[in-house]
């Protein structure tokens, strides 16, 4: 390990048929801590946590996924990493590339590095992804990259890591306690001018995966596009927004 404390986040509910195996993956003595917050799962995620030695906070209610992220990260600033890296505890996404993620942080060649589902259309499609996640995640990251300038190949994805400036800079308290937690925090990285980079990531659609809805994709599809819609006319210096009050040391 080097001088960068490493802590690993994931914002968890009923998790426990895939948070061992996501656990088992992340190679040994990479990360310096792994923190759980569960959301008041109604299974043993919190058991099975425990008695794999993660550092567990339990929500005494159901607060949402953004606000479980929120949580993730008051509590990795308190306990001084400085490099964050956030995984869902649903097996989805690949977790034995953790070191890589953060060596890339660690050299500095990026404050905020996402891990993408779709390389190509055909590997992501028989990894099970259904199609109109497919086709939303595609439309919505062609119309982010064109709005913000980036060049990313997935915004919407539950596995990254940054830098522990990116957590002290972005007002992320400000931001929903939903879905689109998410993407109002990479808009706001983007705003902020860190540099963000993607990774492949080979991904898993299975029954134990947890996934949104179609409703509830429609509702953060359409939050992501209003999130969108406020950065321009900031950028404008038209509105000013309170998510894009950036702290600025």
């Amino acid at each position: 390990m080097g001088k960068n404390k490493v802590v690993v986040v994931m914002p968890a509910y009923n998790a426990e048929s895939t948070l061992e195996k996501t656990v088992n993956d992340i190679p040994e003595g990479v990360v310096d801590e792994i923190i759980l917050v569960d959301d008041a799962s109604k299974d043993n995620t919190v058991e099975i946590a425990r008695n794999l030695g993660l550092t567990v906070i339990v929500h005494d209610k159901n607060m949402g996924y953004g606000a479980n992220q929120k949580t993730c990260y008051d509590t990795v600033l308190k306990r001084g990493a400085d490099i964050v890296v956030m995984i869902h505890p649903d097996y989805q996404y690949d977790s034995r590339l953790t070191p890589i993620f953060t060596e890339i942080i660690e050299k500095g060649i990026c404050d905020f590095v996402l891990g993408s589902r779709v390389r190509t259309r055909k590997e992501a499609l028989n990894s099970g992804m259904p199609f109109y996640k497919y086709f939303s995640n595609r439309f919505l990251t062609i119309l982010e990259n064109m709005i913000t300038g980036q060049n990313l190949s997935e915004w919407h994805t539950g596995f990254r890591a940054f830098s522990r400036t990116v957590l002290e800079t972005i007002p992320y308290h400000k931001n929903s306690n939903d879905f689109v937690f998410d993407s109002q925090f990479l808009i706001q990285a983007a705003y902020a001018g860190f540099i963000i980079g993607d990774l492949p990531v080979p991904c898993r659609y299975m029954e134990e995966a947890s996934s949104i809805n179609l409703k509830r994709s429609i509702v953060y599809g359409l939050r992501t596009i209003i999130t969108l819609f406020q950065y321009v006319l900031q950028r404008l210096h038209l509105v000013k927004f309170r998510i894009f009050d950036l702290y600025v040391n």
